[in-house]
């Protein structure tokens, strides 16, 4: 009896050790995607976000608290110990290039723009989701990214921050 004690207390100890392996082992993205997660629902306000999480915005979005598309990358890295500039241009050069099929949780998608910088970004989320603040009167929210044509026509890179 005292071997199968002994057995069932090691054997409860491993699963406690692995859930806080796993959680050691979250990477980043995953952190920020986390984060963004948390933020789900909030409205958007242009200039809104900061590297503590939502803030008031600026210009037009004074009067709400919330996150514009950069000001959500800014909070959402933030909490994985990465910053970022406040500006979706600035974003679209801050780490390394990953190709759309190569994305993992976290990567920061860009879309439209034109020739000159990215006009949005999302972040990653998994299965084909990103999270991204849309457009003034709308709220933070999931979108399916990877079977949008319309995302998949204005896509002009990824990028892995950190």
């Amino acid at each position: 009896m005292q071997e199968k004690r002994s057995g069932e207390t090691s054997s409860r100890h491993n699963t406690t050790k692995s859930t806080a392996e796993r959680t050691a082992l979250r990477t980043r993205g995953e952190i920020a995607v986390q984060a963004a997660e948390r933020w789900l629902g909030l409205p958007y306000t242009w200039g809104g976000g900061s590297l503590s999480g939502p803030s008031r915005g600026i210009g037009k979005g004074a009067g709400r608290v919330g996150f514009d598309c950069s000001g959500l990358a800014v909070a959402a890295w933030a909490r994985a110990g990465v910053k970022l500039a406040h500006y979706t241009g600035t974003q679209f050069h801050q780490g390394r290039r990953v190709s759309l099929h190569g994305v993992r949780p976290g990567d920061l998608l860009f879309f439209g723009g034109g020739p000159g910088a990215p006009a949005h970004v999302g972040l990653y989320a998994k299965s084909g989701m990103m999270i991204h603040a849309p457009k003034t009167g709308d709220v933070v929210r999931k979108v399916d990214v990877l079977h949008s044509a319309f995302y998949l026509q204005t896509f002009r890179g990824a990028v892995r921050p950190g």
